[in-house]
């Protein structure tokens, strides 16, 4: 097949246009703080079911620690009742038996205040327990949305690259005859598609080429297209290409 060397240059064009599509395709597919972003959507999952659990644990401790107070008001109700009557009573063998029903209710009082002490003790420490869990999910959010934000800044870049070199090479492509895009598309599916040639190096694979390589394109024509044998795109020649 054959060309104008002007023609094959401007292979070259469309050539870096489509590296730049692919680039700015992956780039808008594969935001860099996409993995990151998983990682913290999966974490929050786990702190927000250990949240639950603190959460529960707090709440049956507030629920204990009711109950406690409740039967203290019942202690202190009863004790009250029985000191007025203790007070009004002139019967010996009742007042004697309203003491002893004090001194067990005082007793009963003592056991339940200690226990809410103990109770309002694990209940701070619940609290803080929360708080701390709390203040993860927190951070953890925070830290994903700034890497979503930035990750929705370089999907937005990438979609106006890809679309600004699409446009791009839909101009170039068009002023390229119509039979040697067509080639170069077939050659593009399976290589760079074209890369030039620069002091015997196709910059398409990066490879030196070998003596007897270079020297079938020495003897081909200037308008003729021509292949890189190591990756298969079209080698574009020039003043700098070392034939």
């Amino acid at each position: 097949m054959n060309a104008s060397p002007a023609d094959q240059l401007l292979l070259i064009e469309v050539a870096e246009l489509d590296a730049r599509i692919r680039q700015a395709d992956h780039a808008r597919r594969n935001p860099p703080q996409a993995g990151r972003v998983q990682d913290l959507k999966a974490r929050r999952q786990d702190l927000s079911q250990e949240l639950s659990v603190r959460l529960g644990v707090r709440d049956d401790l507030r629920t204990e620690l009711s109950r406690i107070e409740s039967d203290v008001a019942v202690v202190d109700a009863r004790s009250a009742r029985d000191a007025e009557r203790l007070a009004a009573s002139s019967n010996p063998k009742e007042a004697q038996g309203l003491e002893s029903e004090l001194a067990s209710l005082a007793r009963r009082k003592s056991d339940l205040e200690d226990g809410e002490l103990e109770v309002m003790e694990r209940l701070e420490q619940a609290d803080a327990a929360v708080a701390e869990q709390e203040a993860l999910i927190e951070q953890t959010n925070a830290e994903g949305s700034e890497l979503s934000a930035e990750a929705r800044r370089i999907v937005a870049e990438a979609t106006a690259a890809f679309d600004a070199a699409t446009r791009d090479r839909a101009a170039v492509a068009g002023s390229v005859p119509s039979d040697l895009i067509a080639y170069y598309e077939k050659v593009a599916a399976r290589s760079s598609g074209a890369a030039l040639l620069r002091r015997r190096t196709c910059e398409g694979c990066r490879m030196v080429l070998a003596g007897t390589d270079l020297q079938v394109l020495r003897q081909a024509a200037a308008d003729q297209i021509v292949t890189c044998p190591e990756c298969g795109c079209i080698l574009v020649r020039g003043e700098d290409s070392g034939l």
